[in-house]
């Protein structure tokens, strides 16, 4: 009896990283101190000696069930950015400059072409954020997880000087709300989206054309995670001072705009101030879901939500085009009940 006759292939490990360092290569920063296969991952804070109080932020999830669909498609190198997006985006919504990531992946089987596409995924999310891809972790769990399963989480450490994080400190009445457009359904929902499109959950299922999402069904809802940030650097670079900031994930509109809000005041949005993507109206119309539903649980179009001084608005929304991204006005923030409404 050996490890590999339990069901952990120690060889096709070795062979896995292997394959994931030329895409492990291309997230390397100057702070980052020795090579993939360390123990730990090291990397120099010298230059946060520079901030006059730096801070710490660090971010940490997973991409949920729409693993599940890169499982049925067999396509496994975008949902690595997803699960870098979804770390990163929480430390850039609060001023911070994303340093470094670490990714895990648990699997029942470890295919090392499989793992090293899915650590491409996670190396291209972190060059969309500039955060070096520092160490990682692949384990073979048989006997806990079908071998073709797997899934994938990530942590990520960022930094801010204190003076230029993004809190709600001075936000007040009349200050304008900024949407930057999300790619689709991101990473939340998807046990709801399996359950509405429960019959089209094979392989044949999801490589169905909708003339109304212009694609497939799988490639939509496999669109990665926008990643915010480079606009959110290109808008503190312009002298912008945004006063609170959200990123829309699981809980939609309805959970995640009023944790950018201090006591007092009410972010009111406007729905008909953009075009909710083809995808979420397939949704609704296909599951019977009420509106309140969908803004409860999706993203409905909007990533981001910055709050920022109607002065400037010009150059926030110049900013955010700069970058590559699409942003709306979509509403303002009102004194009253601390929460959201939505009209």
């Amino acid at each position: 009896m050996d490890y590999k006759k339990a069901g952990v292939d120690i060889e096709a490990g070795y062979k896995s990283v292997e394959l994931m360092k030329r895409h492990v290569m291309e997230t390397m920063r100057p702070e980052v101190l020795g090579g993939l296969g360390g123990f730990s991952g090291a990397f120099s804070l010298s230059k946060i000696k520079e901030m006059e109080e730096p801070v710490l932020l660090s971010g940490t999830d997973g991409c949920g069930t729409k693993v599940k669909l890169a499982i049925i498609m067999d396509k496994h190198d975008t949902i690595g950015i997803d699960a870098v997006a979804m770390c990163v985006n929480d430390i850039a919504c609060a001023g911070g400059e994303p340093l470094f990531f670490l990714d895990y992946i648990a699997c029942g089987k470890n295919y090392p072409e499989k793992i090293a596409q899915i650590v491409k995924g996670v190396a291209e999310g972190c060059v969309q954020s500039e955060a070096a891809l520092i160490g990682g972790e692949t384990a073979e769990h048989p006997g806990l997880m079908p071998e073709e399963d797997y899934d994938l989480a990530g942590f990520a450490v960022g930094v801010c000087d204190k003076k230029d994080m993004i809190t709600c400190e001075n936000l007040r009445s009349g200050d304008v709300l900024i949407g930057m457009a999300s790619s689709g359904v991101h990473s939340n929902g998807f046990s709801l989206v399996r359950k509405v499109f429960e019959k089209e959950m094979t392989r044949e299922g999801l490589e169905t054309f909708y003339e109304e999402l212009d694609g497939t069904l799988g490639e939509t809802l496999l669109t990665p995670t926008k990643i915010y940030v480079k606009a959110l650097k290109s808008i503190k670079k312009a002298g912008v001072k945004v006063k609170a900031c959200s990123h829309i994930t699981g809980g939609g509109f309805y959970e995640n705009v009023p944790r950018m809000l201090k006591e007092g005041t009410r972010a009111v949005i406007k729905k008909d101030s953009y075009e909710v993507p083809a995808i979420f109206r397939l949704l609704a119309a296909k599951g019977d879901i009420a509106p309140e539903m969908m803004y409860n649980t999706f993203n409905m179009g909007i990533g981001m939500v910055l709050a920022v001084d109607p002065a400037d608005v010009d150059k926030t929304m110049e900013m955010i085009r700069a970058a590559g991204e699409i942003p709306y006005i979509i509403g303002s923030v009102e004194e009253g009940e601390k929460g959201v409404t939505l009209c």
